[in-house]
């Protein structure tokens, strides 16, 4: 998850609030799934699970926000229930089954992973260029 992320790109070091230059909260406002395409018939093909959460990252020493914002991110699934044969780009890499070396798992929960990397990708996007 997002733990993860940060510790491997060496930007920051996770520590507690005592010891802390600066805090990185996140809030979940809304999780949501709907359908998102339709075949010819009008049947839902496709399904999209986003994830919106509210992040702030404060700068303790100076006393300020530094981020303060809504990240979102989805992930796509399909009704097959093996996302390695959908004919699906479940997790937006422009790959598809076959060519995709990691879509394979349950739907739903691959589509959440996929929501949380692209917010964990976005935030630590953000926290590089502000700093």
């Amino acid at each position: 998850g997002v733990i993860e992320k940060f510790n491997e790109s060496g930007i920051l070091v996770i520590s507690d609030d005592n010891n802390a230059n600066s805090i990185l909260k996140g809030t979940i406002k809304k999780v949501s799934e709907g359908p998102y395409t339709y075949s010819k018939e009008e049947s839902v093909s496709e399904y999209r699970y986003k994830i919106d959460i509210k992040v702030e990252w404060y700068d303790v020493s100076n006393d300020k926000n530094l981020i303060e914002g809504i990240y979102s991110g989805f992930g796509s699934y399909g009704l097959s229930g093996d996302i390695s044969t959908d004919g699906i780009d479940n997790d937006n890499d422009g790959k598809i089954d076959d060519d995709d070396d990691d879509e394979f798992g349950e739907p739903r929960s691959f589509a959440s992973k996929v929501a949380t990397r692209k917010i964990t990708e976005d935030i630590l996007n953000d926290i590089m260029t502000t700093w």
